[in-house]
Formats: C-alpha cells, structure tokens, sequence
C-alpha cells in the first residue's frame, strides 16, 4: 500500500507503456494547462500583494493532480472543489475572470458556467465530500452517466465528514470519486502527526472500496487512475479513493509563513528541483520532438494574454457591497434574513463608532 503508481518518473521516462492510452494531443493538452494555471496562481499571488485581491490560496506544485484528475471529466460531472482547487475548476470550463472575482470578495465568483457543474470553492474543511456523495447518488437514482469528483486535503482525513462520506458512498456504491491532494502539511501540521495510518490510501478498506495511491506529480498517473475510477463509477461499481502524493511549494494561503514550520529550502530543492510536474512532462515531450523553446515562448505569451484579459474584465466588475452577502442564499428571503439586512442599512450610530 506504501508503493506509489508512477507512469512518468521525475526524469522525464516512462515507467510502462501508454501506447493507446494517451494519444500526443492529449499530451500536449496537459502541459499546456499545466503551465496557464501556474502562471495564474502566481499572477493571483502578485496581486494579492498589490492589495488588489483579498488572501489567496496557492497551489503551485500541485498542477498535475488537479489538471489530470479535471481532465478526465465529462461536461455533466460533478466538481467539488477546495479554496485551493481553482486550477481544476479553469481546467473543467471555470472562467479565469470567475476565479479572480472570487478572490476579490464577489458572491457571483462562484457561478458556474451554463451547463457545467463546478460547485463553489469549500472553505470549511471535508464537508463538500458529503456534498459529492449526495449528487453522485442522485445520479445514481436517476440513471445518469454521470460522477462526482470531490477535492480535498490530506487534513480533511482527520474529519467526521470523510468517514461519513466514505461509509455513505460505500454503501449505497455511488459514483463518486474522493480525490485526496495529500501535500504532507494540514496547513502546519505534517501528516505523521495526523494519523497514525501510514498512507490515506489504505483506509478505503474500512469501506471496501477501492483505494489508490499515486505520484500526484506525474499527469499520466493521475489521469490514467481517473479514467480508470470513473469508468468503475459509470459500471456500476461504486466509489474509489484516490490519494494523490504531491506537494504545495508555497505558503498554505497569502496569510501564512511555512518557514515557521517547515524546512523551505530542503524542501524546495526535493520537490522543486527534482520532482516538478510540469519539468517532468516538458523532458519527456521535448524527447519525443512534441514541445520547443518557441513553442514554449508562444505558449506562455498566449496564457499572459488570457490572464491580463480575465483581471481587466473583473476589475472592471462593480465593487461588492455588504448586503450582498444576503443574495444567492434562499429562493424567498426568511424574515430574518429581511430583518438583518435592514439592520445593515441603518446608518450607524455614533455611540457604536469605536474611538
């Protein structure tokens, strides 16, 4: 349980035969969105210390766990995202511009485009697992060919909603797919200090599903292992686990310091250096006469392009208002919720001013 599936090593080679697995477009495809998200999250980064974007949560490094796993679904599928996952919800058809929106405090950043069903990003942890299993069943019921892809952390593990989402999808063998991002650290806390369990992976057994282990850097593990899970939902054989070893480079959000906590160099030199996702994929394709320093360079112009077209159209967007907090939460309004929105609109009194 302790082995991790490997498809494309750190070096760039393979490790087994993809041939009529994963055609050259496709390839490509991975490393192309790979690199567009990287240069979002970091562009997102800047402008959080611009002060034009609230606090934001980081993902470099994780880039083939969540475009690999996003790629593997269908339009109709079930995404249940993170606050961190907005790599794998660009990836199933959420705008850039949505994304930034959210991250500058606007309730309508977490609208999905027409036709897909991307949820909003879930900031308490583990409770969109539950969530994932609901509309997986619903699926179930209805006999759609369609599954629930739910995103989260290896800190999410040590709550009640992941054994109870487990069990749940056990027992009633829904099509949902639990896609565990395990990057060693629930914000300061390393994961041998978490669980006793040596891997995530192993506990699907209390469940009797599936359980897999992967390399979360390497795409082809990741998307292989995805196919291979949502064909088993789509047959009618219940949920899988997947536990996706991979590792964040930065701070847990823009508010956090890792160095406090971790060994950033040492670490930096490991992952980084050695294990990169997107470094691994552009060996193996520049190897096979796929990829150049042109293309690169036409590559990351376009995605520049891209990122600067979403920032200028949500900037542009009308400043958000306090009362909109109200909006988007009940089809009729509760008399409480009128009651306290009223409230909001009195002017404040200047005894309740603080000096």
């Amino acid at each position: 349980m302790s082995s991790l599936y490997q498809v494309l090593t750190p070096a760039g080679e393979l490790t087994a035969a993809i041939d009529g697995r994963l055609d050259e477009s496709m390839m490509i495809n991975m490393y192309e969105q790979m690199v567009r998200v990287r240069l979002f999250d970091r562009k997102s980064i800047h402008l959080q210390r611009q002060g034009r974007m609230g606090t934001y949560a980081p993902f470099e490094g994780q880039e083939a766990s969540q475009v690999g796993s996003a790629l593997a679904l269908k339009p109709g599928d079930w995404l249940f995202p993170t606050y961190r996952d907005h790599a794998a919800a660009i990836v199933h058809g959420q705008s850039m511009a949505r994304v930034f929106l959210y991250w500058m405090g606007h309730m309508e950043g977490s609208i999905s485009p027409k036709g897909l069903n991307i949820m909003p990003p879930c900031v308490p942890i583990a409770t969109q697992m539950v969530h994932a299993v609901g509309t997986a069943w619903a699926s179930k019921l209805q006999n759609e060919q369609h599954v629930s892809l739910a995103y989260f952390g290896d800190g999410a593990t040590s709550e009640g909603d992941f054994h109870e989402a487990l069990n749940f999808a056990g027992v009633f063998q829904t099509p949902t797919i639990f896609f565990c991002q395990n990057n060693g650290y629930a914000i300061s806390v390393p994961f041998s200090q978490q669980s006793a369990s040596k891997t995530i992976a192993q506990r699907a057994a209390a469940y009797d599903i599936p359980g897999v282990r992967i390399d979360g850097n390497d795409i082809f593990a990741v998307w292989l292992t995805m196919q291979e899970a949502v064909e088993r939902a789509l047959n009618g054989q219940g949920p899988t686990l997947i536990e996706a070893v991979t590792f964040r480079y930065g701070a847990h959000t823009t508010a956090d310091d890792p160095k406090k906590y971790r060994d950033q160099e040492k670490l930096a030199k490991e992952w980084r250096s050695e294990r990169d996702p997107i470094q691994r994929l552009r060996t193996f394709l520049v190897r096979r006469g796929l990829w150049n320093d042109a293309k690169e360079a036409e590559l990351i112009a376009r995605a520049n392009e891209q990122i600067d077209a979403a920032l200028a159209e949500a900037e542009s967007y009308p400043k958000s208002r306090p009362e909109d907090m109200f909006k988007h939460v009940y089809a009729e309004p509760t008399w409480m919720a009128v009651e306290q929105e009223g409230e909001l609109a009195k002017p404040a009194k200047k005894e309740d001013i603080p000096a």
